[in-house]
């Protein structure tokens, strides 16, 4: 992807959403069984939404410029999106109303020392502090020794779709949800896209994927897009062994464009045990580095 194509973004993503609704789903009657397409027709997209057809077609062939957020919201309950996808599609609308050569605030490439500060102070979790498109930007001391098979690259910052996609043997021994989790790669990072579609790291990571993987091809291909948010990770990891976490993704207001991801288990379980051992683990390590250097 040499720049991110507004109005292709825009065709893809609507044309992908329509084409998953059936007319049985959507509450319409089936006509015969004539259809070309399985999912809604254009004009049934513009009927279920209140709006003309001609209006919807400029829509669906990328043109968002003076949609208001009526009409995207009467859109997007036509095609049924949920959160993400609904924020992805005003993502693009709010990006069709900027002008080109509009300044955009790029996202911090380094963490302030009392971020970091925040981040030592955590000592039994592991957390860490990342771009949207997987930059791993700061960690504390038991993040580091958990995602250490990502981190064990000498390029820096070290990048977690990178490690998914392109050391595709060693993630999938380390994620225990391989498949699961290169769905929700792709699909974050094309939302990242939608919120940063002029951001060159993210078009060149995206380029690079593309180029690389074949898997990350196909999944970009979905139009499928995800939010950052809670939820489980298994992860394999090769001293302690299988870990089942809780992870908390949050955005740092101070810092637009950064998250802060920490894991958690609860009290009394295997998982919990395993972080401990773990601690142990990362505190010798880093002693003996200590020692060495």
């Amino acid at each position: 992807m040499a720049a991110t194509d507004l109005r292709t973004e825009i065709k893809g993503f609507l044309s992908s959403r329509r084409a998953r609704i059936t007319p049985q789903r959507a509450g319409l009657p089936a006509y015969g069984g004539n259809r070309r397409v399985e999912g809604l027709r254009r004009e049934e997209v513009a009927l279920l939404a209140g709006i003309s057809v001609d209006y919807y077609v400029r829509m669906e062939r990328g043109s968002l410029t003076g949609t208001s957020d009526g009409v995207l919201d009467a859109v997007a309950a036509a095609l049924q999106l949920d959160e993400a996808e609904r924020d992805h599609l005003f993502h693009l609308a709010r990006q069709s109303r900027t002008p080109s050569g509009a300044s955009r605030r790029r996202p911090a490439v380094t963490v302030r020392p009392a971020l970091q500060q925040v981040l030592d102070a955590i000592t039994e979790a592991p957390a860490w502090i990342c771009t949207g498109h997987y930059d791993v930007l700061a960690t504390n001391q038991l993040a580091r020794a958990l995602f250490s098979p990502v981190l064990v690259g000498t390029r820096r910052p070290a990048n977690t779709a990178r490690f998914v996609y392109l050391e595709p043997e060693a993630a999938r021994t380390f994620f225990v949800d391989y498949d699961r989790i290169t769905c929700d790669v792709a699909a974050k990072l094309r939302m990242e896209a939608g919120r940063n579609p002029h951001d060159e790291e993210l078009i060149a990571l995206v380029g690079e994927l593309s180029t690389r993987s074949e898997l990350f091809r196909q999944r970009w291909a979905s139009q499928d897009v995800r939010l950052h948010r809670s939820g489980r990770k298994r992860l394999h990891h090769p001293v302690v062994g299988q870990l089942d976490l809780d992870v908390e993704s949050m955005d740092l207001p101070a810092e637009p464009g950064l998250l802060l991801n920490v894991y958690t288990a609860p009290t009394g379980t295997a998982a919990a045990d395993g972080l401990a051992l773990l601690a142990s683990w990362a505190a010798t390590q880093e002693d003996l580095a200590r020692e060495s250097g």
